[in-house]
């Protein structure tokens, strides 16, 4: 038995409980978890902004050492540090063909699988986002398991599961963005953190976070900002101000609210990109006229998971902590336990810190 954080209804608290996890079957692998980010997506579970099965253990950004293997699983084998990859790809539906595998079609289909039980009455539950990360220990599909290339610490390796696939991404493939750009980031959260830390890998001359909390400006200039804007209803303008009146050449939107992505859009000069990363509510609408689409020439576009191909990203990512551009550790603000996800969540919704880490 191990411990784990279930969501037993939409809109119900988290029970952190004993369940009972089966030995790994035919392409399964069976993890101990070192760590595991608490991120944004994990409270839209909670409040039903995205659905799943339930009731189900969540989780989907994480790392630990393999323990056992099933049949068949050959890249990896016991004693191996692992990420964990919530999204596989299934490799041959359309988007996969047209290697768009962050858009598959199939990369979900496993949250509906039963995959353990309660302890306590033997019920049914299922895997959250595929992975099951709140919980010392995971059983997942092969798919799921991307070996940890050497040199990263396993703890801080949690984040390179979600939030820093996203925020890189999202700047380096999304968006696109080149040397010598200037670019805008809104919510310092975990992810908008890790696409600050892109946006300076990248090149960018002028970086500029946005966010509603004063308190988060040291945390973003510390992990690449130039300049700190409190939100509030001049964000645009300001923005303009600092760039010579034109805008930003790209705008990275990682809060999934109506009102900051209309900002967003606003704040990229005439031709630039905009790039929503956050995830909203089907009640957050967006508009715009038909003239200011003509006549400002930007790119509004989503960005899914980064955009990223896991597989291939996580050594391109690796390389960059190893060589001091990427600092994991700088994202974390809180190492936590599994009964602190509750508080981490109420942390969330208020916009205070960045990344919070449960640590087993």
């Amino acid at each position: 038995m191990v411990r784990a954080a279930v969501l037993p209804a939409v809109g119900a608290p988290l029970e952190i409980t004993e369940i009972d996890l089966p030995d790994p079957g035919p392409g399964q692998v069976r993890v101990r978890l070192a760590a595991a980010g608490v991120c944004h997506s994990d409270l839209s579970l909670t409040n039903g902004t995205m659905r799943v099965p339930v009731p189900a253990v969540l989780g989907h950004e994480g790392a630990g050492t393999v323990v056992a293997v099933g049949e068949g699983v050959t890249h990896v084998s016991p004693g191996a540090p692992v990420v964990l990859n919530w999204a596989p790809s299934c490799g041959t539906c359309h988007a996969c063909a047209l290697g768009e595998v962050w858009l598959c079609a199939n990369a979900l289909n496993g949250a509906a699988d039963v995959y353990a039980h309660r302890a306590c009455d033997g019920s049914d539950l299922h895997p959250g986002l595929n992975v099951a990360a709140f919980a010392e220990e995971t059983v997942v599909s092969a798919a799921c398991v991307l070996p940890l290339p050497g040199g990263i610490p396993l703890t801080d390796a949690a984040l390179l599961g979600c939030a820093v696939l996203t925020g890189y991404g999202a700047v380096h493939h999304s968006a696109r963005v080149r040397e010598g750009e200037t670019v805008a980031v809104f919510g310092v959260g975990g992810v908008g953190l890790a696409t600050l830390q892109a946006a300076r890998i990248a090149g960018a001359t002028k970086i500029v976070a946005v966010d509603v909390s004063p308190e988060k400006e040291e945390l973003a200039r510390a992990a690449g900002a130039t300049d700190y804007v409190v939100s509030s209803e001049n964000t645009a303008r300001e923005i303009r101000a600092r760039t010579g009146k034109q805008g930003v050449d790209v705008a990275v939107e990682c809060v999934g609210r109506a009102v900051t992505i209309r900002t967003a859009w606003e704040s990229t000069r005439r031709g630039g990109r905009t790039t929503v990363v956050g995830i909203g509510g089907k009640d957050q609408q967006v508009t715009f006229n038909a003239l200011e689409l003509f006549h400002w020439g930007r790119t509004l576009s989503g960005c899914v998971y980064g955009n990223s191909d896991p597989a291939k990203d996580l050594p391109v990512l690796a390389e960059h902590v190893r060589a001091g551009r990427l600092d994991l550790g700088a994202l974390v603000t809180e190492r936590i336990a599994l009964d602190g996800i509750p508080a981490a969540f109420e942390n969330m919704v208020a916009g205070k810190g960045g990344r919070a880490l449960v640590v087993f």
